[in-house]
């Protein structure tokens, strides 16, 4: 048997163990194309996803909260979270084109799936929480912070204009 041989046997069994442990715990799957494991919407769960760079302030605040949720990480450098379903986004979060709210039946790509371009993977794995799907209330309003936090810092768009207290201090915000 060549490495490559192995290697996909391997797979096969790494996302056919993924699968089972997801049906085990509630976590339904669509059929998906060739080999991937997809997590369906709109029953048990919910999924939000963003970039990484607002991922990584979720988790934090989340953190700062006492709080741990199961976060699964993309090659196109975006986070997921599930959460509780039926729940849409706040007008203030549909402005933003790359917070993308999975629901009604549409399929995520769940880990261990393999892309061209890298590994869906876990941040957080489900089984560190009991397979506990967060509320969606609390996964919202964590988003809905990091967006914003994202704004002021990043001044959302080039040549924007700081605070007027952030160019009175000479404060650059990074």
């Amino acid at each position: 048997m060549s490495w490559w041989d192995s290697y996909r046997a391997v797979y096969g069994a790494e996302l056919r163990a993924a699968a089972r442990e997801y049906v085990d715990h509630g976590w339904p799957l669509v059929p998906g194309p060739g080999a991937d494991v997809l997590l369906d919407t709109g029953s048990v769960l919910d999924i939000v996803e963003v970039p990484a760079e607002v991922g990584r302030t979720v988790c934090a605040t989340l953190r700062d909260q006492g709080q741990v949720v199961p976060v699964a990480a993309t090659p196109r450098d975006t986070w997921w979270f599930p959460m509780t379903p039926n729940h849409a986004l706040p007008a203030e979060l549909s402005l933003h084109t790359d917070v993308v709210l999975h629901t009604d039946g549409i399929g995520v790509l769940a880990p261990p799936t393999e892309r061209p371009d890298g590994w869906v993977h876990w941040r957080v794995a489900p089984g560190l929480v009991g397979y506990r799907v967060p509320d969606a209330d609390v996964i919202i309003e964590a988003v809905t912070a990091a967006v914003r936090r994202r704004a002021v810092n990043d001044d959302e768009q080039p040549g924007a204009q700081r605070p007027a207290e952030a160019v009175v201090a000479g404060v650059r915000r990074a």
